[in-house]
């Protein structure tokens, strides 16, 4: 069966939030990684799946460029847009055919984030990315030990940096090693690799549809994300899960309550922040 593969991209943003409606602090409540994972014998198969859909969404779009679509990129953000989604069917069915082929090539979806503390001043953002990317590895790993394979990371050149390498290094050969990460990311231009495009265009949908879920009222024009996407995305994905910090603080505040076992508070407050996919 070989080594997996995971591709993955930023979903969210990394700076601090207010709210949605903040002139300033607005981008978005949570931060993660997101993408998908391959076995090996699905990697070029897969990226010519994609390119085919990429052409038969964007065609006229790739002509007018001049490029040949195999270096040409759309961005999921600029994709899976509250408008684009209330607007316009294809875009939806597009994302529906990329999952499926993501099924179909015996992959899964993959992501985890974190609900970022809110204020103009809260948190460290390249705190949270290792803390993300550590996490992420963590969960990967426990992923790789489930069906007895190596797994490769691939992330967009633009999207790591040099000190994330080395978290990811650190997480790889730590104190609990990442026995199955069989070397640090790999890191590529995104425009020349399809798989990575395939990874974004998820990214994008992972990010909207947690913007849902953390700010149901600032977002209320996602639910259609929520409505299309939550189901499909989940009967696909694995260990993926999403940081929820009002959860994780309700469980911790209850344990303490009910008990005086170090053992059982710590045991319960893993549970609170390991839950593979948490939902209101």
């Amino acid at each position: 069966m070989g080594m997996h593969f995971v591709y993955l991209d930023e979903f969210g943003h990394v700076g601090p939030f207010v709210s949605r409606f903040d002139p300033k602090y607005k981008d978005s409540p949570v931060f993660g990684l997101a993408g998908i994972i391959l076995p090996e014998a699905a990697i070029r198969p897969f990226a010519t799946k994609f390119l085919q859909l990429k052409e038969y969404m964007f065609g006229a779009e790739i002509q007018r460029s001049g490029r040949i679509s195999s270096l040409w990129e759309k961005h999921g953000t600029n994709i899976f847009t509250e408008n684009a989604m209330a607007k316009y069917p294809e875009v939806r069915r597009g994302g529906f055919r990329l999952i499926n082929y993501i099924r179909n090539s015996g992959g899964h979806i993959f992501y985890y984030g974190r609900e970022k503390i809110v204020g103009p001043d809260g948190g460290n953002p390249n705190g949270l990315y290792k803390t993300v990317l550590g996490h992420a590895i963590r969960q990967l790993e426990n992923y790789a030990e489930n069906v007895d394979r190596g797994y490769i990371i691939v992330v967009d050149e633009h999207s790591a940096r040099k000190e994330l390498l080395v978290t990811a290094v650190k997480t790889m050969y730590g104190h609990t090693p990442a026995r199955h990460l069989v070397s640090p990311p790999f890191e590529v231009e995104s425009y020349v690799n399809q798989n990575v495009q395939a990874a974004d265009w998820i990214a994008a949908i992972v990010g909207q549809l947690w913007r849902y879920q953390l700010r149901p009222d600032e977002y209320r024009g996602h639910e259609l994300f929520d409505r299309y996407f939550w189901t499909r995305i989940h009967q696909v994905a694995t260990h993926s899960t999403v940081w929820r910090r009002r959860f994780a603080q309700t469980v911790a505040a209850e344990v303490i309550v009910h008990t005086e076992s170090e053992t059982a508070l710590a045991a319960a407050f893993k549970t609170a922040v390991e839950l593979k996919v948490v939902r209101s």
